[in-house]
């Protein structure tokens, strides 16, 4: 190797190494303990080991196929892992739904399952075929999905305080870095000179993120790690007759203040509401309850909405969603078929054969 081939391999071969010890470390850290912080240490891991597969490969055509295997494996969790990473972060989700490890079993099994049934030993021209293409295709899809979420997150009209900022640029940053790396890799599939750039990218960007940390020192408050540690102090369930009380006050609350008829009202705002913490008002509807914010608000506006399907038979289905707190006819009605399992306009029909009956 001349000189420029050797700095190359050592700045894509650095930027590897330091996107896995930094994975190992949010893995092991007791002090970094949550989901944005589990999800972002898969992402660098699966990162780091694609982009080491591509170093080696690069200045090392000979490879084992065991080691391009992995590499290319490693390449089925990246897009996983960022739409996990962006979710929970801007959901706030401090412990995985059950339907998230089935969904993390299933990529798993795929890799595992398939990989012994086809390794690239036996099959490299598969692999650098129809495999490759499905797994690069999957890296875009979750890719975009991600995309999408970050770009609803920004549509909130919320008054950003300085760490919600940082913790916005921070998501913004990992998911450029993600889109990038994702588009170079794909180009390289036709233009072979550009194959080493997708190492180079992850090195800018995991650099990037050390300046961005050092500038902001927020990294508890980006990976919420502060709330993690006063759920695990708090996840003890409410007892029966004080969560009552709690409901009461809850449903009182919603009824007479009409709040639910805020398209924008949030946990906090409906904690502060009943004089209680966000945390706990969590708490009560997750482990009380059995449901989540958006299910319990969702199910009382839907309620809401069929007592002046009933009661208002002048008012348009619209105009009714718009009443009882949605912000679209689609978002609505998407609520309504989940919570009924019927369209508005087939209960509004059958409430008025029943009322003519």
């Amino acid at each position: 190797m001349n000189t420029g081939q050797q700095l190359l391999f050592l700045t894509s071969a650095l930027g590897a190494a330091n996107g896995l010890l930094l994975s190992i470390y949010l893995f092991i850290s007791r002090k970094r303990k949550s989901m944005p912080a589990v999800f972002l240490g898969l992402l660098l891991l699966a990162m780091s080991l694609r982009v080491a597969k591509s170093v080696v490969v690069y200045f090392n055509p000979q490879l084992p196929p065991i080691y391009k295997q992995l590499g290319l494996s490693a390449c089925f969790f990246i897009g996983p892992s960022l739409l996990f990473f962006i979710r929970s972060s801007i959901e706030s989700h401090l412990n995985p739904r059950p339907s998230w490890k089935w969904h993390w079993g299933t990529l798993a099994a795929i890799v595992l399952i398939g990989g012994i049934r086809l390794p690239y030993q036996v099959y490299p021209q598969l692999w650098n075929g129809i495999i490759i293409q499905l797994i690069y295709l999957q890296w875009g899809l979750y890719t975009a999905v991600a995309g999408y979420l970050l770009w609803k997150d920004y549509q909130l009209p919320i008054i950003p305080s300085k760490s919600l900022k940082a913790t916005r640029q921070f998501r913004l940053l990992v998911f450029l870095a993600a889109a990038c790396i994702f588009t170079l890799y794909v180009l390289a599939m036709r233009v072979c000179s550009i194959y080493i750039s997708g190492a180079l990218t992850f090195s800018f960007f995991l650099y990037l993120s050390f300046l961005f940390y050092l500038q902001n020192n927020q990294l508890e408050s980006i990976l919420q790690v502060q709330t993690a540690i006063i759920t695990e102090r708090t996840k003890k369930k409410i007892p029966d007759n004080e969560a009552q009380v709690w409901i009461e006050k809850l449903e009182k609350a919603l009824q007479e203040k009409e709040l639910y008829k805020n398209p924008h009202l949030k946990l906090s705002d409906l904690a502060q509401k009943i004089n209680i913490s966000a945390h706990q008002l969590s708490q009560l509807l997750n482990d009380n309850m059995g449901k989540s914010f958006s299910a319990y608000m969702n199910e009382y506006r839907i309620h809401a909405a069929c007592r002046l399907i009933t009661t208002h038979s002048h008012l348009t289905l619209e105009a009714i969603g718009y009443e009882v707190g949605y912000n679209s006819k689609s978002t609505f009605y998407a609520a309504f078929k989940k919570v009924k399992d019927t369209t508005p306009a087939f209960y509004k029909e059958n409430q008025g054969k029943t009322t003519n009956t």
